[in-house]
């Protein structure tokens, strides 16, 4: 059995899969396609599993995409730690476009954010030794991947973004107003 609850995105889902605990610990099924079609989720096939690791707390990844044809839907988990977890409406024309949604994962609670291709997504690190896990719909194609600047929305991260650590592609890419999305609503 998994709860799957709505966010104030269309198409982006919060999963929380059942577990089952003893003394030696837990057991949980982090994706099950058939317990997901019984609940009314149908999603994409997935082609690609990632391993994130941050060292450190304050970490901000993102905000990531990959352009179509090799648009990425992710479902995205923490293996380890704690990370806020973003998804932004980047498909031009949609009523939510530029709108936002952050969600605590964590080990501890288990939760999973379903993305649709068509949105950015990022994420920063809330412990350090933090892992994310996520399934990917299309293979990486370094000539579709980009950048949105992480806090050029007003993205509340729970961090201190002046003491974030960044990679330099995120530090350099473009602010949301500055970048033209290639995603269409309905199309991505």
């Amino acid at each position: 059995m998994i709860e799957i609850e709505e966010t104030s995105l269309p198409g982006v889902r919060v999963l929380n899969p059942r577990r089952f605990g003893d003394a030696r610990g837990w057991f949980s099924e982090s994706w099950n396609q058939k317990t997901l079609r019984a609940a009314g989720l149908d999603l994409p096939d997935f082609v690609q599993d990632n391993h994130s690791f941050s060292l450190a707390a304050g970490t901000v990844r993102g905000l990531h995409y990959q352009s179509p044809p090799h648009a990425q839907g992710k479902l995205v988990r923490c293996g380890r730690g704690r990370l806020m977890d973003v998804a932004v409406d980047a498909r031009r024309g949609s009523p939510t476009y530029g709108h936002w949604v952050a969600e605590d994962l964590s080990f501890e609670n288990g939760r999973q954010l379903w993305i649709p291709a068509g949105f950015l997504h990022g994420f920063a690190t809330l412990e350090p030794e933090t892992e994310i896990v996520y399934k990917c719909t299309d293979h990486y194609a370094p000539e579709c991947d980009g950048a949105v600047r992480f806090d050029s929305l007003g993205i509340d991260w729970g961090v201190d973004l002046s003491r974030a650590v960044l990679s330099d592609k995120d530090r350099a890419a473009p602010d949301f107003a500055d970048w033209t999305s290639p995603f269409d609503w309905g199309q991505a």
